[in-house]
């Protein structure tokens, strides 16, 4: 008997964690960080809703926090499988879950140094030690197309989504006395047709069941040109009004992504040659030395310009590291981009910026990705008057721009055109995604278009007849 159950975005946008249970095995696929408002924050310590000891394998389709960060938590309460994924994702999660590690350290401290505040935690969720230790449990490289024996009775091949660099969906066999199934898992779905990484790659063969993202399941995002060209236009009416152009950025595929149109602009003469672009963010400068060790995971005309010189260096490029260099930041006025994280404004050096140029008319602030509900990132796209950062009121008079074009997931027709490469499932599984509107929204699409699905609810049971 072959089961699935959700753990995490279920009728929600993050947190990915789903379970596939046989009589022979137990295969986890991601264990992600739900990320919001404090409740939401607050179900990272709750109970896995399985036993973390029983599980054998955990497949991870890709780094990001949300489907990744609970991975030492995994390990700290018992697991002791394997963890299988690309080897550009096993370098990148070191990276993300290192910083996340890092940043609940600090909020431990300044939660101990203010114990009336609530809105940190006085105990991290696991430490850097517990964060390195859980990198021993990678030990299975997944090439793309390789089929691979993970478990007991279970095959698992790792196919390109095109997301962020190595990320995957996971296509499972499996074989439970004498039942075959194959549920695909399309981790997150990338938006087609960017000038850095290959399309999403649809599976060799229809599967059985699907377990699909719906992020972007409610609109369609703008084309990849038309928002290279929309950001170059803000950047240089910013500049020409003398003020600063803040970015919060997600340090993996979004920073290097806005670093290239960066460089089309100033390269075509839209934007000046040695315009000053700070990139304040560790974990971006990281990530963006990684993503050039990896040509073979980049769209073809991308990784032959990597042999001539760095696209993704710009003629005033300036890495900022250390953190005196980050502070010395905000003495600057105006005329720069300054390019931080997070990418929801939740944490990092990107909220200092934020405090020194949201009350700045002349500012700009350009949201280039997802900001989920109950982030200070999504209460400035609804239009906030001011918003509190670090105990003080700060007045929103920057011009709010977003971007949505520069996604790394598909948005609504790109969402059903991966659906439809898939053939005809027996059942959809919507997760991933915001219930009232995107995941709703999702499924009504795939009803008019006679497509079996279910949005299944957290830890529900559901079985793959």
């Amino acid at each position: 008997m072959i089961r699935l159950s959700c753990h995490g975005a279920a009728k929600q946008v993050t947190g990915s964690c789903h379970l596939i249970q046989t009589g022979r095995a137990r295969v986890l696929v991601d264990c992600g960080m739900f990320q919001g408002g404090r409740e939401l924050v607050e179900e990272n310590a709750q109970d896995f809703g399985f036993d973390p000891a029983s599980i054998d394998v955990l497949l991870l389709s890709h780094a990001h926090l949300d489907h990744c960060g609970r991975i030492p938590l995994l390990v700290k309460r018992g697991f002791r499988g394997r963890i299988a994924c690309t080897v550009a994702t096993r370098e990148l999660a070191r990276l993300v879950l290192a910083d996340a590690a890092g940043l609940q350290e600090e909020e431990a401290r300044r939660a101990q140094r203010h114990p009336w505040r609530h809105d940190v935690s006085a105990q991290p969720l696991y430490t850097l030690a517990d964060a390195f230790h859980s990198m021993d449990f990678f030990d299975t490289s997944a090439p793309y197309g390789q089929r691979l024996a993970v478990a007991d009775g279970v095959h698992a091949t790792f196919l390109d989504a095109g997301h962020i660099l190595g990320s995957a969906s996971i296509l499972l066999e499996l074989d439970d006395a004498g039942q075959r199934r194959t549920v695909y898992f399309s981790g997150d779905i990338g938006n087609p047709g960017r000038a850095l990484l290959r399309d999403p790659q649809p599976p060799g063969e229809a599967p059985d069941y699907v377990v699909m993202e719906t992020t972007y399941g409610d609109h369609d995002h703008r084309g990849w040109t038309e928002s290279v060209d929309e950001l170059v236009q803000v950047v240089a009416q910013t500049h020409a009004r003398g003020g600063n152009v803040i970015i919060p950025t997600f340090a993996l595929e979004r920073a290097q992504e806005v670093l290239y149109a960066l460089g089309h602009g100033i390269e075509h003469g839209d934007l000046p040659r040695h315009l000053t672009v700070f990139l304040d963010s560790p974990m971006a400068i990281s990530a963006t030395e990684i993503f050039l060790r990896y040509p073979a995971c980049l769209r073809p005309e991308f990784a032959r310009r990597l042999h001539g010189s760095d696209p993704l260096s710009l003629p005033g490029l300036r890495m900022t590291r250390d953190t005196a260099e980050s502070m010395a930041i905000n003495s600057v006025r105006g005329g720069a981009v300054i390019m931080a994280g997070s990418g929801m404004c939740s944490g990092g050096r990107v909220r200092h910026h934020l405090r020194h140029n949201l009350g700045n008319a002349s500012a700009s602030v350009v949201f280039v990705g997802f900001a989920a509900q109950g982030t200070l990132a999504r209460r400035i796209i609804d239009g906030a008057d001011s918003v509190r950062l670090f105990d003080e009121q700060v007045e929103v008079r920057a011009h709010v721009h977003t971007i949505n074009g520069f996604s790394a997931h598909a948005g609504r027709s790109e969402l059903l055109a991966w659906l439809t490469a898939c053939g005809t499932p027996r059942r959809v599984f919507l997760v991933h995604g915001d219930l009232d509107r995107a995941t709703r929204s999702f499924a009504e699409l795939l009803e008019q278009h006679g497509v079996a699905h279910q949005i299944p609810g957290a830890g529900e049971p559901i079985l793959l007849r």
